[in-house]
């Protein structure tokens, strides 16, 4: 029981130094004036009419002039493609292209981008999602933050927008894992292949390299491709950046309790290098460390122990501009539905299905 008590301990002070670096060391990037190459801007969209006229407006009024806008419409069902066609009309940045079908070994969204890639124009390409929200300077300051850093992959994690209970209790547990893993800051500063991460949200390339590697090309059975290609660019010594505190961009990744574990089941393992055991050994620890500290060091040590969680939270929320005191609040439900997604990712890898957006991305 010692060596658990002393494995927590290890642990938990790596977490709080991690996040602790992340908290101190932010990414800022400040829009300079530079020369205005074109961007295009690439939508990914299937059965999102609920989301897509607001991101073509928040794209209108972007003080970034130099841009097209190109939208893929993935065989959705409902509306999309019809509201993409009358906004088009307004704004002739816009272009819709229509999907031909799914290609055998593609996986949609990835199908999707690639398309949209070899459609585009730009010197930069921005992907994006169709429920992402952007206010009107944050093109122009990653063209500026590439520009300067000389980054070839910019990814940012937007700000979490949280609704209801059941996004609280998962929504969150993403930039816990994230940011008490890995500091952010190294992504970019060091070389390393394994110390990478993106997010699929929000993706900025520099055309020559991505026309030259075909990222989504590569990872085209990929689910999670975002953290893969970040991982492919850098093993061909191209610099990744990952940020995660932009006020600027923000994303309702999921409506309901139910939604989020489907979509985070898809891909909580990826965040720990694929691997099924380290999900469930960090689960484990962060969940019931608690057991050890108290029966080996006592009630004293316990509430040292709980302090250094709390604070960890803490700085982890303050990082994501979320709320501390809801986090803190929600810290078992969200454990809780940690393990849950656990589960439920190894239930879908079993029975090979995971139903995402009428697709089975498992086959």
């Amino acid at each position: 029981m010692e060596y658990l008590a002393y494995i927590v301990i290890t642990f938990t002070a790596i977490q709080l130094v991690v996040a602790f670096v992340n908290f101190v060391f932010k990414q800022n990037m400040k829009a300079t004036n530079t020369k205005k190459s074109l961007v295009s801007v690439l939508v990914p969209a299937r059965n999102e009419e609920d989301n897509i006229l607001k991101l073509l407006k928040d794209l209108s009024v972007q003080d970034y002039y130099n841009y097209e806008v190109l939208v893929f419409d993935d065989q959705s069902t409902d509306r999309t493609a019809e509201l993409v066609a009358d906004f088009i009309k307004k704004n002739k940045k816009v272009r819709l292209i229509a999907s031909k079908g799914l290609p055998n070994g593609w996986l949609g969204k990835n199908n999707a981008c690639h398309s949209l890639a070899m459609e585009a124009k730009g010197d930069y390409l921005l992907f994006l999602d169709a429920d992402v929200r952007i206010k009107h300077n944050i093109i122009g300051r990653t063209v500026s933050f590439a520009r300067k850093e000389n980054i070839d992959l910019v990814s940012i994690f937007p700000k979490q927008v949280i609704k209801s209970w059941g996004e609280y209790a998962t929504v969150p547990i993403i930039n816990y894992i994230l940011i008490t893993l890995l500091p952010l800051i190294l992504v970019r500063k060091i070389g390393l292949s394994s110390i990478a991460a993106a997010n699929g949200q929000y993706m900025f390339f520099d055309a020559k390299h991505y026309m030259r590697l075909l990222p989504h090309e590569a990872m085209k059975a990929e689910k999670v491709e975002d953290i893969k290609i970040a991982r492919y660019y850098k093993k061909d010594k191209l610099k990744v950046a990952c940020l995660s505190n932009q006020k600027d961009i923000k994303c309702r990744m999921y409506a309901s309790y139910n939604d989020s574990l489907n979509g985070f089941s898809k891909n909580v393992t990826t965040y720990f290098g694929g691997s099924t055991v380290g999900a469930i050994l960090f689960w484990m620890i962060t969940t019931l460390g608690f057991i050890p500290i108290l029966l080996v060091y006592g009630t004293k040590w316990l509430a040292v122990y709980i302090a250094a969680v709390l604070l960890i939270r803490i700085l982890v929320t303050l990082i994501s501009n979320q709320s501390a005191s809801k986090n803190i609040i929600y810290i078992l439900a969200q454990q809780i539905s940690l393990g849950v997604i656990i589960l439920k990712s190894i239930e879908n890898r079993l029975k090979k299905e995971h139903i995402w957006k009428g697709r089975n991305v498992l086959q």
